[in-house]
């Protein structure tokens, strides 16, 4: 009985343990498959969120690399100048290097070449398509149009060709357009200057070293729009074939602006040979006229042979010189004071006051001025004044203008001399620049008299320039009426003013070529409303020249503490 009861213990005993172990490895088994798909999820989360890093990166590091993918190719875009910026005076882009492209066709990869023809004639109109069908026909890779433009290059891109390539370059672009096509000149398609200031500073422009520096000019393009604004208005009211303005710091010799009229889209790269695009102010060649009267006047004065109240008597109406005849214009007193030589802009009177001065003292006073050499200035573009041969009546004729030639640009900076107390400035269009002690060629004191006559040129009911008289400025000036040198058909009206003229700060030269009596302009002249009875400079460069200093003033006077005290005493006192 012990036995069997033993055994049903044991029997006992086995079943709980055996059911307990069974139990256990039940649990087991579900928290290993419960960790198990824990594991994946894990293992699931950890690959998703490795796929949106990896996107995230890419996407981020696209959206920052600089770089274009154009016919499925890529290429680096990243700018590297080659070519310095130009700025004015105040730091407005005027010249810049930016990336552009070629558009090129390959023919290999023109699968329909009817509809590929099609798409580009009306994309495209003005593009030579048979001379593209020929080149498709000669399977050989071509350009098919050069700096193309964003809206080109978007046109053709919508075409979807896979022929159709786009090649990225450099190229120079002008912010300004026509504005200073004169001045700053072109590139050509290796990014080389071959015309103005690109040209000319050609090498420094592309000196690695002062890449990021741009080249900082004194011109300022908002007096520069001003004056190419009326300029041009100038032009279509009287009827002129072209006109030019120099603007001239008389202290420091900037050139703040400087037009010449027709101008060109230097953005165009078109070839410019027509005569009349020629630079004005630098490069035309002319007789300037009564302008120099000022000269001859300042020479007298200087050498003590007249003061401005000298009475020159019994002034003829006419000198005949050999074969030639000087008259005036109009008819004047026959006893007129120095001063008054110039204001009534006499001729005769001014042969008098050479013949005072004498060939030698006008001879020395030309060389020491360089009016007949070439002009510095920081251009290829500039004219060879014609060599005086003085022979007979030379003289005389050079004392009103007549005989000799010079730029513009070399009148108005002898202009600059004439008011500044007699220093001889040179001219220039580069900012910031290492200047030299200018050459004295009159005094102080001679020049301080010619400003005060000037002046009266202006405002003297016998002057020529009154239409030029806008109050606070204190304008002074000379009118000129000539023809161009070589052609007596080319008639040349001109005008110097310098303001202001109790201490002058700038001289402001206006030119109109060939222009016309407007008949239906009407003028304030001396508070009476009139027409012009001739076409002289009194009646179209002074009136235009008053014009802009009407405008530019106020711009002129920000810039200028002393210029803003002498407006504002005259103007409100």
């Amino acid at each position: 009985m012990k036995n069997n009861s033993k055994k049903k213990k044991n029997k006992n005993q086995i079943s709980f343990y055996f059911e307990d172990y069974n139990e256990t490895n039940k649990k087991n088994k579900i928290l290993k498959k419960t960790n198990n798909i824990q594991d994946r999820m894990y293992l699931l989360f950890f690959f998703f969120f490795s796929l949106i890093l990896i996107f995230s990166i890419k996407i981020t590091y696209i959206s920052l690399d600089q770089k274009n993918i154009l016919n499925k190719e890529k290429y680096s875009s990243q700018f590297t100048l080659i070519r310095r910026d130009i700025v004015d005076r105040n730091g407005v882009i005027i010249s810049r290097n930016i990336n552009t492209f070629h558009a090129a066709i390959d023919p290999k990869l023109v699968k329909d070449k009817s509809n590929f023809l099609i798409k580009l004639r009306l994309n495209f109109p003005e593009l030579p398509i048979q001379e593209i069908e020929k080149k498709l026909n000669e399977k050989k890779y071509f350009r098919i149009k050069k700096r193309i433009s964003q809206i080109e290059k978007d046109k053709f891109w919508s075409m979807g060709e896979k022929a159709i390539k786009f090649e990225p370059f450099q190229a120079r672009m002008y912010t300004h357009g026509q504005l200073f096509s004169h001045i700053i000149g072109q590139v050509d398609y290796d990014n080389y200057g071959i015309s103005g200031l690109e040209k000319y500073f050609d090498k420094e422009l592309k000196d690695k070293k002062q890449l990021h520096e741009p080249l900082k000019l004194t011109l300022d393009s908002n007096i520069q729009h001003i004056i190419n604004t009326e300029l041009n208005e100038a032009v279509k009211t009287f009827n002129a074939s072209g006109g030019g303005a120099l603007l001239l710091d008389v202290n420091s010799g900037d050139i703040i602006s400087l037009v010449s009229l027709p101008n060109f889209n230097i953005n165009q790269r078109t070839s410019i040979k027509d005569e009349k695009y020629i630079n004005k102010i630098t490069k035309g060649i002319y007789e300037l006229g009564s302008i120099f009267k000022t000269f001859t006047l300042a020479l007298a004065l200087d050498h003590n042979l007249v003061n401005a109240n000298t009475i020159i008597q019994n002034i003829p109406r006419k000198i005949r010189c050999s074969i030639h005849e000087i008259t005036d214009i109009k008819e004047h007193p026959k006893n007129l004071s120095v001063e008054e030589i110039l204001i009534r802009s006499s001729n005769v009177g001014s042969v008098l006051l050479a013949k005072k001065v004498g060939v030698e003292k006008y001879k020395n006073f030309i060389k020491e001025t360089n009016l007949t050499k070439n002009p510095e200035i920081e251009l290829t573009e500039v004219g060879v004044p014609h060599q005086i041969k003085w022979n007979r009546c030379k003289l005389e004729t050079i004392s009103f203008g007549h005989g000799i030639t010079t730029t513009p640009l070399q009148a108005t900076a002898l202009y600059a001399a004439m008011s500044n107390g007699g220093k001889l400035i040179k001219p220039s269009l580069i900012k910031d620049r290492k200047m030299k002690k200018p050459k004295k060629i009159i005094s102080t004191d001679t020049s301080n008299k010619i400003n005060a006559i000037l002046r009266k040129v202006v405002t003297s009911k016998h002057g020529t320039a009154s239409l030029a008289d806008k109050d606070g400025y204190l304008i002074g000036g000379k009118t000129g009426t000539a023809e161009s040198y070589g052609d007596k058909k080319n008639r040349i009206n001109s005008f110097i003013s310098v303001f202001p003229t109790n201490k002058p700060n700038y001289t402001l030269f206006i030119m109109l070529e060939n222009p016309k009596i407007n008949k239906d302009l009407i003028y304030n002249y001396r508070g009476i409303k009139t027409k012009a009875p001739l076409n002289t400079s009194g009646w179209n460069s002074v009136f235009v020249a008053g014009k802009i200093i009407e405008k530019i003033g106020p711009i002129l006077a920000i810039n200028n503490d002393e210029f803003t005290d002498l407006y504002v005493a005259e103007k409100f006192n």
